[in-house]
């Protein structure tokens, strides 16, 4: 068996760096580029903090299609979308169509992995000692009107091919598992295997582990170009604060860089039609202990509003939502933030948000909503990217898979 010598990670998100990690336990000497001078600056930031198989349901929707269209003309509404002529927006857009004859398919590998991906993350927590805020109350979708609680039970049949268990609860059942939740319900569902945590806090933490384990880590290095070779792949870097680039040459290479890796892609003959999809969040700060115990603790999904909730330690309070389809902007627009904080208001009437911190990010969606994991056409380019909304959920597996199908790459030949 010949070992691999050199592997490069192009991305230091969640994905990168838990791709990183399973190459060194399998043996690969592993060195990471990432253009930010930190990990998990990026998508990897400050997303809604759910690990949430129960929210696997890809979006290549008929219904979700309809509501869509409904909310590009509602002001407001979960979706905006910048109609201004882009072929690349508008070819994503006929591809994520085509999708919908896959939605049931995809939904059920989606949740299969996202499943199996709770074992590898809190594996890679417990072994190398990671506290990213973990809380273990797991998550509940509710819903305000009896047509998308109907919906619901038709996606939960769904999930439940996939694996997950996730049960009916009632409005009372409701106030029990979440008493600081307001407002009228009519039922919802408690998936109590899922579980939140502050994604930023556990891939810096993983991103230490891996040098501690003789990763190398080239921050503030942008990737310029990536050059096929007949037994290798040259990456040229770029040199913090300076003009100046450098090259190197690894054995493999594996592509993790989130909205970017469409261009990387296009060097070595791949097409990853990866189109960035804004999302906002908003991290409510519970300063004293009133505030604090007027925040929920069980993670939420409102399905009307699409908004996700997380509770970060007794002292933060994560709000996520919204889609924008406005191309890699990430403008931070109070009109867009204004809905989350509203909804904080109606929700919980007694939790304050004096203090609020807002965020935007770009989620790298593939549209028929599977990330692409694997290897590309030349035989030393492989790829981990394109994760939507569940980069957190997903990442474990994908970067257990892409490791796998590159260390059985390498031995064969």
């Amino acid at each position: 068996m010949t070992s691999i010598r050199k592997i490069a990670v192009i991305g230091a998100g969640v994905t990168g760096v838990t791709t990183a990690y399973k190459l060194l336990q399998k043996g690969a000497e592993v060195t990471l580029f990432e253009a930010n001078p930190h990990a998990a600056m990026e998508t990897s930031f400050a997303n809604g903090g759910q690990l949430s198989a129960s929210n696997a349901e890809v979006w290549n929707n008929p219904a979700t299609l309809l509501k869509g269209v409904k909310w590009m003309f509602t002001a407001g509404a979960p979706l905006l979308m910048n109609f201004r002529p882009s072929w690349h927006k508008y070819s994503w857009l006929a591809e994520f169509v085509a999708a919908v004859p896959h939605y049931e398919q995809n939904t059920v590998q989606t949740v299969k992995w996202a499943i199996e991906a709770r074992a590898h993350l809190l594996d890679m927590a417990a072994t190398e000692n990671i506290a990213f805020d973990r809380e273990n109350t797991g998550i509940l979708h509710f819903y305000g009107n009896h047509a998308d609680f109907d919906a619901a039970r038709k996606v939960t049949e769904i999930l439940r091919k996939g694996g997950l268990d996730r049960r009916e609860v009632t409005p009372s059942e409701i106030d029990q598992i979440e008493p600081s939740l307001k407002g009228p319900l009519v039922g919802g569902f408690y998936t109590d295997s899922d579980f939140t945590g502050d994604i930023n806090k556990f891939t810096k933490g993983l991103a230490a582990a891996c040098v501690a384990q003789g990763a190398t880590f080239r921050y503030s290095a942008p990737v310029d170009r990536l050059v096929p070779l007949g037994d290798g792949v040259e990456v040229v870097f770029g040199q913090p604060g300076t003009t100046a680039t450098e090259c190197q040459q690894f054995d493999q290479v594996v592509i993790c860089a989130g909205l970017h890796s469409r261009r990387l892609a296009e060097m070595v003959g791949d097409r990853v039609n990866i189109y960035p999809v804004k999302g906002y969040s908003i991290t409510v700060n519970l300063e004293g202990a009133d505030n604090q115990a007027a925040a929920p603790r069980t993670s939420l999904l409102d399905d009307n509003a699409k908004i996700v909730t997380s509770r970060l330690g007794d002292d933060r309070f994560r709000v996520a939502g919204t889609a924008e389809i406005n191309g890699a902007n990430k403008d931070i627009v109070w009109k867009r933030i204004a809905p989350l904080v509203d909804w904080c208001r109606e929700r919980f009437p007694e939790m304050t948000t004096e203090s609020v911190v807002p965020w935007a990010g770009l989620r790298p969606m593939m549209p028929n909503m599977l990330p692409r994991v694997g290897p590309g056409k030349h035989p030393r380019v492989f790829y981990n990217t394109g994760h939507g909304h569940l980069g957190w959920t997903l990442s474990g597996v994908t970067a257990e898979i892409v490791a796998h199908s590159m260390t059985a790459e390498r031995s064969a030949a």
